[in-house]
């Protein structure tokens, strides 16, 4: 074992406050079981913009008590030493069900208390949105919940809101993360005492469902529906909020997947429980069949994304990728803006830039503001506060990852709200005739055909991932050191219009100064635009590599007049995005 190694370890044995993890590390040195400690102890686990999200271990690689306390203790000095009056505005404590998830909980409230600090805390686990919705109700400092969302049954994760009451940001991550690195020597806290700290206040979720009440246009509509709704929680914390949320829309009572309704955080009945995942949805498919049920909802563990299925005139289950939803969404919030009389200059929607451009093209057709950001709702809520600031309404706001954000009281999906929003929309198309499928071709014929093909190729060496990337750049060989990238001109026989780099910060169609308007991507991050000059079918193309995971990830989008031929478009991109672009043989990439 290195001496760096062995500080390490000896650092963490003195540190550790819980007795369990310490006998884990002491274990794994009585044993010489030095390539296992290299793995617990480093690379430390980055605190990002995620905040931190890891496997449950000892270790300072993984999350555990000793991390936890650190983080909270870190976290606590950044927001006194940058929020204004942070001792008195206090700060939001939440969980959910998985293991860990209360005691980390009471942990972080116990650093806060220590510092003198206010914690506003629940009685019990919540899902995810109530944290930022009561950030905001509260006017609180900042806001803590600690959960891993949608990840396997053996990680966890400490999610920071700031506040504005959305996901931090640049430059609070690196802010907090160097914070965290000054206050590493554990306080002794008490969780005996903690519950009658004058300090430890609480809050409920009146407040909220005020708010998804506020989301209803149509209760008398929704209680006279015919239709049949299952609902599974996949083993996560949203039936008790799903159940308030369809009484205050006035919606027949859903159909429970039973065995997948209470929050269990051993996830039995699936592998990743994850609504995206193949295979997830099984047994909703099975109740909802039994049951003789016309859709299907879905909400991941801490019930901050939204997932659905309908089930098809053939009798087969049709579900719905996250852009299709976004579609749906926006296109039900432009016809409800229309039918205020609001001038549709005021009106403002918000998607991801790996999301479908089938929002721009709404928005160019009728005249609404359409603005895209990076990925991830810490960028989605910002821009919607941006905005607001200029005089826009953002009523809507959705990444492809099936996360949707409605109305201006909340900057975060919400899977509950989603979930609502998408019954009572079906509902009113139920009333014309329609069906959430039958209408998104009708949003095809008006606004054009849109069709996604996202996946990954799996590359675990960064250095071919680099290379990659930089042949993309300098793809004829002649780009000059100090000059413009040289990147591809065509594919799949389109011609490329437009190319956005924000890794190197190069967008060919911002003239005179070539810059984005993005903020940097950390990680490689590309975006083309081709089109057809002959027909006028287009394709984006976004390529960036995963912050967490071994993959280089695309997000592919095809739009046109004809349905069948921006299908065979999209085989011809992935074949040579595959075996040109990427050189997968040649450098070894798995595929799903």
């Amino acid at each position: 074992m290195d001496s760096t190694l062995k500080d390490l370890v000896e650092q963490w044995l003195r540190l550790d406050p819980n007795e369990e993890t310490k006998a884990e590390i002491q274990s794994l040195l009585d044993e010489g079981n030095f390539l296992e400690l290299e793995r617990r102890m480093r690379p430390r686990i980055e605190f990002g913009t995620a905040g931190l999200r890891g496997r449950m271990e000892a270790g300072w690689a993984r999350m555990n008590d000793l991390i936890v306390i650190q983080a909270s203790q870190g976290l606590c000095a950044y927001v006194l030493r940058n929020v204004n009056n942070a001792r008195t505005r206090g700060v939001v404590v939440g969980h959910d069900h998985r293991h860990h998830s209360e005691k980390w909980a009471k942990l972080t409230a116990a650093a806060f208390i220590d510092q003198g600090v206010p914690v506003y805390v629940h009685d019990g686990v919540v899902h995810t949105p109530l944290v930022p919705f009561t950030v905001k109700v509260k006017n609180a400092a900042c806001g803590v919940m600690i959960t891993a969302s949608h990840n396997p049954k053996y990680d966890n994760g400490y999610k920071v809101y700031w506040e504005n009451a959305v996901q931090i940001i640049e430059p609070h991550d690196k802010g907090i993360s160097m914070s965290i690195l000054e206050h590493q020597e554990p306080h002794p806290l008490d969780l005996e005492t903690l519950s009658s700290s004058p300090l430890l206040r609480t809050f409920d979720d009146a407040a909220y469902f005020e708010y998804i009440a506020s989301l209803c246009h149509y209760r008398s509509l929704n209680a006279q529906t015919p239709l049949k709704f299952v609902n599974t929680s996949m083993h996560g914390v949203s039936n008790p909020a799903m159940s308030n949320a369809f009484a205050l829309f006035g919606l027949p009572k859903y159909i429970p997947v039973v065995a997948q309704q209470k929050p269990d955080p051993d996830f039995p009945t699936v592998k990743f429980p994850n609504p995206e995942e193949k295979g997830t949805l099984d047994l909703a498919i099975a109740t909802a069949n039994e049951a003789g049920a016309d859709y299907i909802l879905a909400q991941d563990p801490d019930s901050d994304r939204f997932a659905a299925a309908e089930k098809g005139s053939e009798g087969k289950w049709i579900q719905f990728t996250g852009d299709q939803l976004g579609t749906l969404f926006a296109s039900a919030c432009l016809d409800k803006y229309k039918a205020s009389g609001r001038p549709l200059s005021k009106l403002a929607m918000v998607a991801s830039t790996v999301s479908s451009k089938m929002i721009e093209a709404m928005a160019h057709a009728e005249g609404f503001k359409f603005a895209e950001c990076l990925t991830g709702f810490k960028y989605i809520g910002n821009t919607a506060l941006a905005l607001e600031k200029d005089g826009y309404e953002v009523p809507f706001g959705y990444e492809e990852a099936i996360g949707f954000m409605f109305g201006s009281q909340l900057r975060d999906k919400d899977g509950v709200a989603a979930s609502v929003m998408f019954a009572e929309l079906v509902v009113t198309l139920n009333q014309a005739g329609k069906t959430a499928s039958s209408h998104l071709k009708e949003l095809y014929e008006r606004y054009g055909f849109f069709q996604t093909n996202n996946s990954y190729f799996i590359c675990t060496e960064p250095a071919t991932i680099n290379k990659i990337f930089a042949r993309l750049r300098n793809y004829d060989g002649r780009a000059a050191p100090d000059g413009p990238p040289h990147y591809p001109t065509t594919i799949a026989g389109l011609e490329v219009t437009r190319v956005r780099d924000l890794t190197v910060g190069y967008d060919s169609g911002n003239p005179p100064s070539y810059k984005p308007t993005l903020p940097l991507s950390s990680g490689h991050m590309i975006q083309f635009r081709a089109e057809s000059k002959a027909d006028g079918t287009k394709i984006t193309l976004t390529i960036r590599t995963s912050g967490t995971e071994p993959k280089i990830k695309y997000y592919l989008e095809g739009s046109g007049k004809d349905a069948v031929a921006v299908e065979e478009l999209l085989r011809k991109v992935v074949e040579e995005l595959s075996e040109v672009w990427m050189e997968a043989d040649k450098n070894g990439l798995g595929k799903p």
